[in-house]
């Protein structure tokens, strides 16, 4: 009883239930609290206080559950990591490399060119993963490379086509001139790092003929 009356004075002052647990030093359920105190009448002062705090502690709890998650996050990643780390060293066997290139190129290159190789896409790592595996794979002439820039009606052409080049490392001299999408004009862009798409062709019958034909093969393979 005693106890109880200890809370009773404590809910009276104005202190929320937090507080009294920790000032009575007994993890009491908030049910039970909140049982007890339910005929005392809290001044204005007293709810404003209660209700502050009661604020402040969910910030402070979302707070730190983002945090804890974002920790479990990193580990969880760093275990993914670790269970795939030996993987990509394997597209350095010439025959995996082309594989992959075959993958890649029926997902995102152009299936109707018979007679060179039509890739494109708005991501700088896809592209440069792209020209990377071709490269390693095939012997190539890099003269019979063309690019073209595709963007945005307000986005800064120069600057977008020396982005392209230092990712692809194809001279401006096989650029074609830079498209712009009609549809855009007079839109404002809303993603600051978007770089256009780029188009990478590569004229050549007989390396097309073999990355379809491939591409094709696999999807027939089944497993």
């Amino acid at each position: 009883m005693l106890l109880k009356q200890q809370i009773l004075e404590l809910r009276r002052q104005g202190k929320t239930y937090g507080e009294i647990k920790s000032i009575v030093k007994i993890n009491i359920p908030k049910s039970t609290l909140s049982n007890w105190c339910k005929n005392i009448l809290l001044s204005q002062d007293q709810r404003d206080r209660i209700n502050r705090l009661t604020n402040d502690n969910l910030v402070r709890a979302r707070l730190l559950a983002v945090q804890v998650n974002k920790v479990k996050r990193i580990k969880y990643l760093e275990t993914v990591d670790k269970r795939i780390k030996h993987i990509p060293k394997l597209v350095r066997n010439k025959n995996v490399a082309k594989v992959t290139l075959a993958i890649l190129y029926l997902g995102e290159g152009a299936k109707s060119k018979k007679d060179y190789l039509m890739f494109g896409n708005s991501d700088p790592a896809v592209i440069n993963l792209f020209l990377s595996l071709l490269r390693y794979s095939y012997t190539l002439d890099e003269r019979k490379f063309r690019c073209t820039v595709q963007c945005r009606a307000d986005q800064n052409i120069k600057k977008l086509e020396k982005f392209w080049i230092k990712v692809t490392n194809i001279p401006y001299s096989q650029f074609y001139k830079t498209q712009i999408d009609p549809r855009t004009i007079g839109k404002p862009s809303k993603k600051p790092n978007y770089k256009g798409v780029c188009r990478v062709e590569y004229f050549s019958a007989d390396l097309a003929i073999e990355l379809s034909r491939l591409s094709r093969a696999i999807c027939e393979m089944g497993l």
